[in-house]
């Protein structure tokens, strides 16, 4: 039956791409390594269209959880080839973080913490790798972490006006270095463009935290550095999404 299943590449994916064949599929995952190595196969060979598909992906994240260690470094290395690809994809990028939280191999998951953290700023700025970014910092693996505020520097006030960068900017406030990361280059932009920020519907909530950790981690220098920066548009806060920074700043005072 399952080789009748697998056999044809076509009827396989239709099948699993379907909620209830999906379902079916998974429950015959893990029951034998000769069953296994045919479904193995059959999801290779239509790896990427099966893992960013809404049904079908789960039917990975199953096999990738109760196949064999020679089958799943198979798969490993296909998610590697085509990882960016899928992270990019509204299905896809739900299934890698699956997959990356799931991961008992640790070579294989650095590798795929690795490639997002050399990519955290192209998928940063995509409407579903964002989320793998985020993902990934909530694992709090400094090394991880690190990598990605890395890869951010530099960026991190663009990233802060939009809605969904401010929310990766906020998670590298979290941790000490990758906090001075982005504290360091709040301190360092144009007042002006530090104001725009504060006052932005999203950078505004990405100021509040900095002064709130820099205050709670005791680092003084970074902490009076911002408040000395926005304390001149602290009226102009007043009046906006900013409201909140103005009344730390008048806090301080």
């Amino acid at each position: 039956m399952v080789l009748l299943l697998t056999s044809d590449s076509d009827y396989f994916t239709e099948v699993v791409r379907n909620i209830y064949g999906s379902r079916r599929v998974q429950k015959l995952l893990g029951i034998s390594d000769d069953m296994d190595a045919f479904f193995c196969a059959a999801i290779l060979r239509r790896f990427f269209h099966i893992i960013t598909d809404k049904y079908a992906s789960y039917v990975v994240i199953r096999a990738m959880l109760v196949f064999d260690k020679k089958k799943k470094y198979v798969m490993y290395e296909h998610l590697l080839h085509h990882a960016l690809d899928i992270a990019r994809n509204q299905y896809g990028c739900i299934a890698l973080n699956e997959v990356i939280t799931d991961a008992d191999d640790p070579f294989y998951r650095n590798l795929l913490l690795d490639l997002v953290a050399r990519n955290a700023l192209c998928l940063s700025n995509d409407p579903s790798g964002n989320f793998v970014v985020q993902h990934v910092l909530t694992l709090y693996d400094l090394r991880c972490t690190h990598n990605v505020a890395v890869s951010l520097r530099g960026h991190c006030i663009d990233l802060s006006f939009k809605k969904y960068g401010s929310y990766i900017v906020k998670k590298l406030l979290d941790t000490e270095e990758s906090m001075a990361v982005v504290v360091t280059e709040l301190l360092e932009c144009e007042g002006g463009r530090l104001m725009r920020l504060a006052r932005n519907e999203y950078g505004s909530f990405v100021v509040v935290k900095a002064l709130r950790v820099t205050h709670e981690m005791n680092r003084v220098d970074l902490f009076r550095g911002l408040v000395q920066k926005l304390m001149p548009f602290r009226h102009r806060l007043l009046r906006s999404h900013g409201s909140n920074i103005a009344n730390m700043l008048e806090s301080t005072i």
